[in-house]
């Protein structure tokens, strides 16, 4: 299992990591993904995609806040791994983001896990 980090992005409030576990991409956003920050996430959750990823994993664990522009990068990636034959399983997500989803009822397109672990032994 390849643990390394295949890349990285930093604009302020958000740091996005990406590598490869198994058959999943696991997606590390920390910080606070917003209409600012939200091409830091759109654009690793696309590139693993356009490489031919489509199981993404997203390590929620460090992120301290997402608005409605994070929550539609998140959807948008979700029918793009979904048309590929994956999806988008969202991992740890702290109580105040896990409320956004919550409220706006997409918690239901999304499988949660309560941790990454969970995540990637669902594989």
């Amino acid at each position: 299992m390849d643990r390394g980090t295949v890349g990285s992005a930093h604009r302020g409030r958000l740091l996005v990591e990406v590598r490869q576990e198994g058959a999943s991409a696991v997606v590390t956003p920390v910080g606070e993904l917003d209409h600012h920050t939200a091409d830091l996430l759109r654009e690793p959750l696309e590139e693993c995609l356009v490489g031919g990823c489509s199981r993404l994993v997203v390590d929620c664990a460090g992120l301290e806040f997402c608005d409605s522009t994070g929550l539609n990068v998140l959807l948008g990636a979700r029918l793009k791994a979904e048309a590929a034959g994956g999806g988008v399983h969202l991992a740890g997500m702290l109580p105040v983001v896990a409320r956004v989803f919550e409220i706006t009822g997409a918690e239901a397109v999304f499988t949660v896990h309560e941790s990454l672990a969970a995540a990637l032994a669902a594989e």
